[in-house]
């Protein structure tokens, strides 16, 4: 990846809490080029999750300057380019700003994602 590389952000397009929260969010312009990419999708950044040994079932990823960050580490980014305008993205960044309190609150909401998923009779990404 170079510089003028995007930044993926990888989540469940099926998932209604995924898919709102990418439409929700607002990432800060000097973030730079955002590229959101569903995970059920046949984008190449999927062999590299795969080769890496992430679960897209477990957590969304965000592909920055090359590296991948998986599930509370890829909100911690997300949390860190999160403009502070408007009630949602103020309560991200509370939420998700610091790494110790991510790998708390990310594991309820992959629970609660997997139990809706299951609910609305739709299949997990790598089941």
């Amino acid at each position: 990846m170079t510089m003028s590389d995007p930044i993926l952000i990888v989540y469940d397009g099926e998932c209604p809490f995924c898919s709102a929260y990418i439409q929700m969010v607002r990432l800060r312009e000097a973030a730079g080029k955002i590229e959101l990419v569903d995970a059920r999708s046949d984008h190449p950044v999927l062999h590299r999750i795969e080769a890496a040994g992430l679960d897209l079932d477990k957590g969304m990823v965000v592909e920055l300057a090359g590296q991948l960050r998986h599930g509370d580490a890829a909100m911690t980014t997300l949390a860190a380019m999160t403009t502070r305008s408007g009630l949602f993205n103020r309560l991200m960044r509370m939420m998700f700003a610091r790494p110790a309190v991510a790998r708390v609150l990310y594991p309820p909401l992959v629970a609660g994602r997997t139990l809706t998923l299951r609910l609305l009779g739709r299949r997990k990404i790598n089941g």
